[in-house]
């Protein structure tokens, strides 16, 4: 489906109803997920104030979706957000999750092919570990001694390294 340069507005009433001025009809939050996952672009707005309340609503959409079952949200990866608000990571972190989730994006395709599964979210825990220890060295914390390397953590670390680089240049060919 082509995507439209056009924006709709959505209007939330007071009975939490969702109304679509472009199609001039009610529609469901499966609807808006829809349009999601086909690059629509939208803005939810309250009708009787005017306000956006679009990220309330796509935060709703998550809700229910993890509710269904479909669990995507790592309980560890929602307790670190809940952590954040607050802490002097809050303006920092909106960038970086919307610049991994473009890379992610970019990159699902030849990740999943490259790596499989499983290496994918081996990735994904290595690369929380660092967010928590930057967040930590950022607060102030010390990091815990048992997180320094050993030489041989750093040789299993290289080889993993080459290991990946021979991948990605296989990809590049």
């Amino acid at each position: 489906m082509a995507k439209s340069s056009d924006k709709v507005t959505i209007k939330k009433y007071a009975n939490r109803r969702l109304y679509d001025t472009e199609s001039s009809a009610y529609i469901t939050l499966d609807r808006l997920a829809q349009m999601v996952r086909d690059g629509r672009e939208f803005e939810v707005l309250d009708a009787k104030s005017g306000d956006d309340i679009t990220r309330q609503v796509l935060t709703q959409i998550i809700v229910d979706e993890e509710s269904r079952g479909s669990t995507m949200l790592p309980l560890n990866f929602l307790k670190q957000i809940i952590g954040l608000y607050g802490n002097s990571m809050q303006n920092f972190v909106p960038q970086y999750l919307e610049a991994a989730m473009d890379a992610l994006k970019r990159n699902q395709s030849a990740a999943r092919d490259a790596f499989g599964a499983t290496m994918f979210a081996e990735i994904a825990k290595k690369n929380m570990a660092m967010f928590e220890e930057a967040a930590q060295a950022l607060a102030g914390k010390p990091v815990p001694s048992d997180k320094a390397a050993s030489p041989g953590d750093m040789d299993s670390l290289r080889a993993e390294l080459a290991a990946l680089q021979a991948k990605v240049e296989k990809m590049g060919r």
